[in-house]
């Protein structure tokens, strides 16, 4: 079994925040594989599909995002997952607007969703796609900041890439991913 984690806020107020670039991604891949993303499970919405013979959730935590790691940790626990088998998207005000950083383990970055789930799993040892939504004035505005008619046109085609880009992580491996969707970029 492995988990999928899209990172955002609940609430309509936060829909399609920059802050909420995991949550699209998450629905847009969801959508390919036909799985709606709608049971409460650990403070999550989650939804699952079979994969040659192993179950994948996908799981939207309903936590704000500081406290993402409750619901991940809690779903880890209940599932007896290994911090490999936890996929995390989120955003990532450092990577420039609409660039896409595959890894397969590493630091927060500063990003608080992150610290949480590190913390809540006691590692940093899991794959996760960083997504740019860029830097522009107070952090806390910008993320909480939708994105402008030029710079959705930009995302609309990175959210579809990242999709994808689960698509290669679950067919051909997280190496193969990188190759493909870190290199597509420099």
């Amino acid at each position: 079994m492995r988990m999928i984690v899209g990172l955002g806020n609940p609430g309509r107020d936060y829909a399609h925040t920059r802050h909420n670039v995991g949550f699209d991604i998450l629905d847009i891949f969801a959508k390919k594989r036909k799985v709606r993303i709608l049971s409460r499970q650990s403070r999550a919405l989650v939804g699952s599909f079979d994969h040659y013979g192993e179950q994948i959730l996908l799981v939207k935590p309903q936590t704000f995002m500081n406290e993402s790691g409750q619901a991940v940790g809690d779903l880890a626990r209940k599932h007896k997952m290994n911090p490999e088998d936890i996929l995390v998207i989120y955003d990532d005000l450092d990577l420039p607007l609409g660039k896409i950083r595959i890894r397969p383990q590493g630091s927060s970055g500063g990003h608080k969703g992150m610290k949480s789930i590190i913390s809540h799993i006691h590692s940093d040892a899991f794959p996760r796609i960083r997504v740019g939504i860029g830097r522009n004035g107070e952090a806390i505005d910008h993320v909480l900041s939708r994105f402008n008619r030029k710079e959705r046109e930009i995302m609309d085609v990175t959210l579809q890439r990242a999709a994808d880009a689960l698509d290669m992580i679950l067919e051909d491996g997280i190496e193969a991913a990188m190759n493909t969707f870190n290199r597509a970029e420099e």
